[in-house]
């Protein structure tokens, strides 16, 4: 029997579904405690805030770096094997920084190396996660697939937070990395379990990984509204980040204190659940329409922080800002899972994500100088211009604007056809590596 597409929860029916969200639950609990655990692990080694940018910002450079090479690995090899391996990696380098803070052995060298294959790691497993999610469900499941995949990431990110916050002042930053390294091995025991339909991820005889990169990125530049909402979110993830990050505590320190900034960020998270919560009962014809339209709302933060609204003002904003953004994101993930082959999805992927994250360290570094030259005021005015600007360049094209959803009644109506026609490939069997 078909599974009714209106239903919320019909993709956690699919046990495959079940455990790519189970696991990337758990992943993204760790993921919450590590940047406290390790920020307070620097700042403990040295006191010195540089030393805690510089291993920080080594991690996503390696990060941004490989995900390219990632996205031809997930692209060859059966996926949920990919996010065992990365998994498994990514667990020894953790326990690895746990061990030598536990010790008292750690120095900022050591750090550096390991944060940099950290990063390294992770960046095979980004583009995999996402290009699998399309494996786990049928076509009219997507949409509520990727929001419920969404919903319990955010959900984990906050509980994560907040674990982390107590494992750090109760038993120190060590034991908060120990955790970290122990949710990237239940991930990858719960990714190992996940069986999906044998896919057509083969690449041709004699492929190189070049050609393989230059096939990916013929596919990222064959549909003009996937290069430029790209392109528009690398300015808006920078004019964000810039935002948030590095001038949003300096306004709070001058204006309604930190802990108040805090609980903004939290709201801005707990809109992105609440947002998960609307898509799934959302179902409009021209998704991709309505979800560059929400970008339009994160100008709402910049600008609150420029003209020093209450707090309370400040926290609706946020609020409606992760609401907003998660609509887009939704959006996003079902357009490209529907309009890009499943073969090349992956790098496709992989240079979703270089293009988007590329701008935010330099975002990062530059801010400080321009808030010194312009104002903060000035600067965080010309971030909120940043994202209305690259919001319309988005609206402009015209595959953004008529790009149409699939039907899920259609898709249920093609899906049962199909089956009628010629079984599918069993999903309790596994994926089988390709030979390069």
């Amino acid at each position: 029997m078909p599974v009714d597409p209106r239903s919320a929860l019909a993709p956690l029916r699919h046990p495959a579904f079940r455990l790519l969200v189970a696991g990337r639950w758990v992943n993204t609990l760790g993921s919450g405690v590590a940047p406290i655990a390790l920020a307070f692990a620097v700042l403990d080694l040295t006191g010195s805030v540089n030393d805690l940018g510089l291993v920080v910002g080594t991690r996503s450079l390696f990060n941004v770096v490989f995900l390219l090479f990632g996205g031809v690995v997930a692209d060859r090899l059966p996926r949920h094997l990919v996010m065992v391996g990365s998994g498994v990696l990514s667990a020894a380098s953790q326990a690895a920084v746990a061990a030598l803070v536990l010790t008292h052995s750690a120095s900022i060298p050591t750090l550096l190396v390991l944060s940099a294959a950290n990063g390294t790691f992770a960046a095979f497993a980004l583009p995999a996660s996402s290009a699998l999610v399309p494996q786990t469900v049928p076509e009219e499941l997507r949409q509520s697939a990727n929001a419920l995949n969404s919903m319990a990431g955010n959900a984990a990110q906050i509980v994560g937070a907040s674990l982390g916050g107590v494992l750090v002042a109760v038993v120190g930053p060590g034991w908060g990395l120990a955790a970290d390294s122990l949710s990237f091995l239940l991930s990858a025991l719960l990714f190992l379990r996940v069986r999906v339909p044998r896919g057509s991820a083969r690449p041709a005889e004699g492929s190189s990984l070049i050609g393989e990169l230059r096939e990916g990125w013929q596919e990222f530049t064959a549909r003009t509204w996937v290069w430029v909402v790209v392109v528009a979110f690398g300015f808006i993830n920078a004019a964000l980040v810039g935002a948030t990050s590095v001038l949003g505590p300096s306004v709070a320190d001058a204006t309604f204190g930190r802990s108040w900034w805090g609980g903004v960020l939290a709201a801005e998270t707990a809109g992105m659940v609440v947002g998960g919560l609307v898509a799934l009962r959302l179902r409009p014809r021209r998704l991709l329409l309505v979800g560059v339209v929400c970008v339009a709302a994160e100008v709402t933060l910049p600008l609150g922080l420029a003209l020093r609204v209450p707090v309370y003002a400040l926290t609706v904003a946020a609020f409606l800002c992760g609401m907003c953004l998660e609509q887009f994101g939704i959006a996003w993930e079902t357009s490209l899972q529907q309009e890009i082959p499943a073969d090349r999805l992956a790098r496709v992927y992989s240079y979703d994500m270089l293009g988007s994250f590329v701008a935010i360290p330099l975002a990062q570094v530059t801010v400080g100088p321009l808030a010194s030259a312009f104002g903060v005021r000035g600067t965080l005015l010309g971030a909120a211009g940043i994202i209305m600007l690259s919001t319309l360049a988005m609206l402009a094209v015209r595959d953004v604007r008529v790009l149409r959803a699939a039907s899920p009644v259609r898709a249920l109506q093609t899906s049962t056809t199909t089956e009628t026609a010629a079984p599918a490939a069993g999903a309790t069997q596994p994926v089988t590596p390709p030979l390069a």
